[in-house]
């Protein structure tokens, strides 16, 4: 689903984990504890990009935020997915890794 125009991943992870360990190239972050105010459209916090109609692939570490922010997410209207075994596995698969920053 990389690089699809109808797909947006989206990275859970605290902003301390993206700089320490890097990004999937493309992924949108949103720290999991914004997640419900970022997609609530009545909230002064909504990103635009939450209310696109496309598919949203949640991911974290591990896998284990990410699960119940897909099913949360399903929950207020969204159509989601989430990359079971999160970042961790991706990169265990030689998934491309944007830089962090030290």
């Amino acid at each position: 689903k990389l690089g699809s125009d109808d797909v947006v991943f989206v990275d859970l992870r605290d902003v301390r984990e993206l700089k320490r360990e890097g990004g999937i190239p493309g992924a949108f972050h949103c720290p999991r504890g914004l997640l419900e105010f970022w997609i609530d459209p009545e909230s002064p916090y909504h990103h635009a990009i939450i209310a696109e109609d496309k598919e949203f692939d949640f991911f974290c570490t591990l896998g284990w935020r990410s699960a119940l922010a897909a099913d949360i997410a399903q929950q207020m209207g969204m159509k989601t997915s989430h990359i079971a075994g999160g970042f961790e596995a991706g990169t265990a698969f030689g998934g491309e890794v944007s830089q962090g920053k030290k």
